[in-house]
């Protein structure tokens, strides 16, 4: 297996285009890794998420990623912490 064939399947092109030259696959594969990595950045942040871990991941992980961080549940913020207690005196 070559390393155009296995971008091909990791991103899903050898489903929707199979004759694809190695050039095209390469880098059509490369334009689609780069748009899901900006697009798990902007849903991890509004999900309160780390966004450069989420990019990274987005872009090793493509069209999945994307898909696993819009099925997570929205991370809520740490409540406030109690004030200090002042001794009496």
């Amino acid at each position: 297996m070559t390393f155009a064939t296995a971008l091909a399947y990791w991103s899903g092109l050898a489903f929707l285009a199979p004759g694809l030259p190695p050039a095209t696959i390469v880098g059509t594969a490369l334009v689609l890794h780069v748009c899901d990595a900006i697009l798990c950045r902007i849903f991890a942040g509004n999900a309160g998420r780390p966004r450069n871990a989420w990019t990274i991941i987005g872009f090793v992980g493509g069209l999945s990623a994307v898909a696993v961080l819009l099925l997570l549940p929205r991370r809520l913020p740490a409540p406030p912490s109690p004030p200090p207690a002042h001794p009496r005196g």
